[in-house]
This record gives C-alpha cells, structure tokens and sequence, in this order.
C-alpha cells in the first residue's frame, strides 16, 4: 500500500536526515522502524502524512503520489498516534475520539455513536466518556488516542513511540492490545520504536534504520534475530539477541496452542 522511492529529506543546513529510502510496506501488516536516534525513523513515518515534506523520491500511497493530494485531505485517512497520546485537554474523551470524525462533517450523533463503540473497543470503560484528559491515567490515554486514530476507520495507521511513556507492565498491557485489535482490523500499520523487544513482538516485518537515514536492513523478526545484514545490525540487536530469538521462537509455538484452548 505505501512505498518509499528513493526518498530523501534534506534540511536548509545540508543536514540529511533520510537518504534515498526505497521501502515497501505491505497492506494490511505492522511494519516497524526501528533505529538508534537521529536515524530518521520519525522523520520517515512523518513524511507519509506530509507533516515533513520530502526534499526527493516519490511516496505513494496505492500507486497515487501523496504530493498530488492536499495535506488535509491527505490526514483524514491516515491515523496518527503519538507519544503521551497528544489529547485535546479542554475535549471530554469522546469529543477527542471523535475528532476527526467531527472535521469530516459526521453528524454529532454518529461520531459520538463511533467514539463510544470505539471506548469499548479499546477496552475502556464506558463511563470515561465524559471525563477529560487529565482525569485518565497515561495507559488510559494512549488507549483514546488510539481509538481517536480509529475513529474514522482509516486504512492507514502511523504510530511514532506510542507506548514509550508508559511504565514496562502498563506498556506490555497496551502492546497486547493493539495486537488484539490489529488481529481484528488488519489496518497498515507503520511504527516508530527505538526498542528492538517491542519492534520484534510487533512487527511483521522490521526495518532497521542507521544513523543518516540509510536501510540497514528489511527483514521479518525471525530472518533479523537469526541473521543480521551487518555488523551495525547485530550491534543494535545487542548480546542477548540469542535470547530473544529464543523467547520469540518460544511465543510463536504457543499461539496455536492458545487459540486452540479457545475453540468450543
């Protein structure tokens, strides 16, 4: 659905941040980009909505240009999660689902109507409705700002560290939600993390950015653990990437097991 083309982003200063990025990035899957900093991962996931504006190379998206389309209209079929949710504080939280919705010209009745099955989508409980930001805990939150991602049920989904500002047991907890959810709608998905655990848990397929905004490598979690490109590659996996090719080899074996324990 997304595809990256010799893509470049070049500021005033000479300073390259993404340099000639070809990628390709399936329908329907979670691909990650995953990095140290200043790889040019959110710069990348950025430019897809157009909030940075590549300087070369075509992004399109279904074979259109995005740069054929007004930034606006563009955003309105593209959900955007960002860290510590990015809420509107003076919006109740269904007002806040239904943001886009609202700008899409949706009847209040219908947007609120999707932002309330939206609430319990995510796993929310219906009440919350109408507390605002500050009255949810960050976990809470980065749950609305998901559901507010899904509001207008967009075939895209950009999500840059969404759950980087979390404490490890609520992130885990949000992590197996959004597996749940991307189990069920099967939105492209494209997600920024520095953490190769929650890159390796998530994705279908991960990218690997190096500092300058190169690919270093593509490659499904299993092809990363088990054989990487080069030796910056096998660096940023760390020393323990044994252990995590062995703990992820250990959790695709019991998935069939578990949805097995489920049928009646």
């Amino acid at each position: 659905m997304i595809r990256f083309d010799g893509v470049t982003k070049r500021y005033a200063d000479g300073t390259v941040a993404v340099d000639a990025l070809s990628l390709d990035i399936p329908t329907g899957q979670i691909t990650v980009l995953v990095g140290p900093s200043g790889c040019g991962k959110t710069t990348s996931l950025r430019m897809i909505n157009r909030m940075v504006e590549p300087t070369g190379g075509t992004i399109s998206i279904d074979g259109e240009d995005i740069l054929s389309k007004e930034p606006a209209q563009l955003r309105r079929g593209i959900g955007y999660v960002i860290q510590q949710a990015g809420l509107f504080p003076h919006r109740t939280i269904i007002d806040n689902i239904a943001t886009v919705p609202y700008l899409l010209g949706w009847d209040k009745k219908k947007a609120r109507a999707r932002a309330m099955e939206l609430l319990e989508r995510v796993g929310l409980d219906l009440r919350m409705a109408k507390r605002y930001p500050f009255q949810l805990s960050g976990g809470q939150q980065q749950r609305v700002g998901v559901a507010r991602a899904l509001a207008a049920d967009p075939p895209i989904m950009l999500m840059d560290e969404p759950f980087s500002a979390v404490d490890p047991i609520v992130r885990k907890s949000l992590q197996d939600e959004f597996l749940r959810l991307q189990a069920e709608l099967k939105k492209t998905i494209v997600f920024v993390t520095h953490d190769i655990d929650e890159a390796v848990k998530l994705g279908h397929e991960i990218a690997v950015m190096a500092v300058g905004g190169k690919l270093a490598q593509l490659a499904t979690p299993e092809e990363l653990l088990a054989a990487p490109e080069d030796g910056f590659v096998a660096e940023f996996l760390g020393g323990t990437r044994g252990l995590r090719r062995l703990r992820f080899a250990r959790e695709l074996d019991a998935e069939p097991a578990a949805s097995t324990s489920e049928e009646p």
